[in-house]
């Protein structure tokens, strides 16, 4: 993975000199937005009306990702990789919405998505009072962890009954804030548009995370309530020129998770245990994807949208790794933590997180391949590593919906509180199609690679194994299991524990076997995190006295507002250009003598001489993004739509643990780009027309 000389300098001079943002630093709350240093340095002033309007025109998509709401009739915005998963699962061999793209002439054409959730945020409350009174000073960390979650869990439930709304408490400041997030749910989403995955991912793997870049990552979805397209008060307006060279722009959308108040201890786990890991299992992984897919098409397709997940985190990972092992970087993490030291109280905090991250590393392998692997919250729950699997994803949560439902709300495991009914029945009920010679191909590898970190004679792996080999055993629990079937799994989630007993399917009975084990890591993992939660809240205390309040906290997969100006960068001596233009496509086309993955679509190319060869394609912007902002609206001072985050640049991968705005920037698809695109390439001018009504406002 390169990086330039001059990053680690710019790194160190990031966290080494201050802890304050500067630059266009900080992925910003929206209830605590920069105004100071927007005034200071670009004298504008985001009016309250303004940044409500921005907020509930934003939209958080729960196959991973962002997007925005861009006309009053329910029609919606995000990337082409971000929307990968749900074009997947309603193509079929016949008709490939990945491979060939997909335009909806009529509302009646728009197909409905399988298990598509979106969350729009209406309001914030803050709830730290109340979910700290319920933690104790006398309390174990585990009878702490259960006060808290008792309490947050009242909060949720009394807020979704009198609002109707989706509720979430959020962890702000590794757990010296939690705010109330009521949001707006739409599960009724359908396909408008869809470019072919060739262009909207042109360069494929070689040009991800690089620049300059080519791709029209578009997805336009159409939101529905009671059966008619959603009636939206807050939209974007559609800007059709896209915006200039240095013009200040915004970004509005769910940043997954950043690291850059985690404690050395914790980021040392990181480097050392869990991002090699994590790299190992993405490495394993992309090889038998691509080793499967390339025996034929529709292999291809089926593995299509984990494919490019797989593809895309291990590239991240690579980058992420490369900053943490930087001996510059590294140093301006540690002098970044002796700040904070000169208070009384910190050192003893910073032993408190150190002595949990040991204790939780003990139970980390059992964790992370029986319980789930830690993934980016910006991806959906992450199956355990050891059962890489959708349908062992379906066995775990029926088997734990029935055994958690008899517990009291606030005893219950998160993901089974009231607050997350509906979105547990939309991921438990979907139709989507599962494919067994798919299932047995990730079951294998992930069993295999279950064997490979326990050894053989582990007696949980033999239990797991059943005295077969990998590929046998997963043959046999596809091949046995009904979980295929939606409504069979109805009939189990609806009748709760008797009914998943006496199902005796081979794949629930595999989930309640290693249930128990996985609860005791989650148990003990929990625990260590609560201690860690009491520590850091003591550190953001110290941080608050002496800096004020005015800083962003670190990413959740919650909305935030950054900022920054449409500016290129220099690298290698070159002058990289803000902007690429319609002509530098084809040039690169050309280059490659049309090769794949660098092969320009028939339909560019037979609408070559229609378009605009100066019109702006992609641009990048030194705003403060990171995974989980795929999707984001780009929008200018007047609040117009003018382009959506797709990426960063190679340089911007160190952004989880440590801020730089030398060479790291945010990679977009210019507005120009697509407006011209519907146009002239797909013919879909009743598209073009209702954003042109957006921009005039209905």
């Amino acid at each position: 993975m390169r990086k330039t000389s001059s990053l680690a300098l710019i790194c160190l001079l990031a966290a080494g000199l201050s802890d304050r943002a500067f630059g266009d630093e900080g992925m910003w709350l929206f209830n605590n937005p920069p105004l100071k240093q927007l005034k200071e340095k670009y004298n504008f002033e985001p009016t309250p009306q303004w940044l409500e309007h921005l907020q509930k025109s934003s939209i958080r998509f729960n196959s991973g990702g962002s997007g925005s709401f861009i006309s009053a009739n329910g029609l919606c915005i995000t990337n082409h990789h971000v929307g990968l998963d749900t074009l997947q699962k309603i193509s079929t061999e016949k008709n490939n919405y990945v491979r060939d793209g997909f335009y909806a002439k009529s509302q009646k054409e728009e197909p409905k998505a399988t298990d598509l959730e979106l969350n729009v945020l209406m309001s914030m409350e803050d709830v730290t009072d109340r979910v700290k009174a319920a933690v104790k000073p006398e309390m174990s960390a585990d009878d702490a962890n259960k006060a808290r979650g008792n309490a947050i869990a009242e909060i949720e439930k009394e807020s979704r009954e009198k609002t109707g709304l989706r509720s979430d408490v959020i962890t702000l400041y590794q757990g010296a804030q939690y705010q109330l997030y009521r949001y707006k749910r739409y599960d009724d989403v359908r396909l408008v548009f869809a470019p072919e995955e060739q262009i909207a991912f042109y360069g494929g793997d070689p040009d991800n995370f690089e620049y300059p870049r080519y791709d029209l990552d578009i997805c336009i979805f159409r939101a529905y309530e009671n059966g008619q397209p959603a009636k939206i008060e807050h939209y974007l307006k559609w800007n059709t020129k896209g915006p200039a060279d240095g013009e200040l722009t915004f970004v509005s959308g769910n940043p997954g998770r950043t690291d850059r108040q985690l404690a050395v201890s914790e980021l040392a786990e990181l480097r050392d245990q869990e991002v090699p890991s994590l790299l190992n299992m993405f490495y394993r992984r992309e090889t038998y994807l691509h080793a499967w897919s390339a025996r034929s098409f529709e292999n291809k397709r089926r593995a299509e949208q984990q494919t490019r997940s797989v593809e895309n985190n291990r590239k991240r990972y690579d980058g992420y790794l490369a900053g943490l092992l930087d001996p510059d970087i590294w140093r301006a993490i540690e002098e970044r933590q002796k700040k904070l030291t000169g208070t009384s109280e910190a050192p003893a905090l910073f032993d408190k997180i150190k002595q949990a991250q040991e204790a939780t590393a003990k139970v980390l392998p059992v964790y992370e391949y029986f319980e789930q692997f830690r993934g980016r919250p910006e991806a959906r729950y992450q199956a355990p590593r050891a059962f890489n699997s959708t349908l062992f994803q379906f066995a775990r949560r029926v088997l734990r919906h029935g055994d958690e439902m008899t517990k009291p709300n606030g005893e219950r495991f998160p993901e089974f509180r009231d607050s997350y009914k509906d979105s547990l029945e939309l991921e438990v009920l979907s139709s989507h199609p599962v494919y067994d010679d798919f299932e047995i191909v990730k079951l294998t590898d992930s069993l295999t690679d279950m064997t490979t970190r326990f050894g053989s004679d582990d007696p949980l792996v033999k239990q797991v194994l059943a005295g077969k080999s990998p590929v046998d055993r997963a043959t046999e629990l596809v091949n046995g299991t009904k979980l295929k079937d939606a409504a069979f799994r109805k009939q189990l989630y609806l009748g709760g524990a008797s009914a998943v007993s006496a199902a005796k399917d081979p794949m629930i009975e595999l989930a309640r076997m290693v249930d128990g084990p996985a609860r005791d890591a989650r148990k003990v993992y929990e625990a260590q995190d609560e201690i860690k939660q009491q520590a850091y809240a003591g550190l953001a205390k110290a941080r608050f006295a002496a800096e004020g309040t005015n800083s962003y906290p670190d990413a959740t997969f919650t909305l935030r507002l950054s900022y920054g100006t449409v500016r290129g960068y220099e690298q290698g001596g070159k002058q990289i250009p803000a902007l690429t233009i319609t002509s530098g496509l084809y040039q690169r086309g050309a280059d490659h003598k049309n090769q794949p993955p660098f092969d320009i679509p028939k339909r560019w190319l037979d609408r070559e001489s229609k378009l605009n060869p100066n019109t702006a394609f992609n641009f990048v912007s030194d705003a403060d993004i990171i995974g989980g902002n795929s999707g984001s609206p780009v929008v200018n001072k007047a609040g117009e739509f003018v382009g959506i985050i797709f990426d960063g640049n190679i340089q911007s991968l160190v952004l989880d643990c440590i801020f730089s705005d030398k060479q790291a920037r945010a990679v977009s698809v210019d507005s120009a780009a697509i407006t011209e695109a519907l146009q002239k390439v797909y013919d879909a001018q009743p598209l073009v027309n209702e954003l042109l009504s957006a921009k005039n406002g209905g």
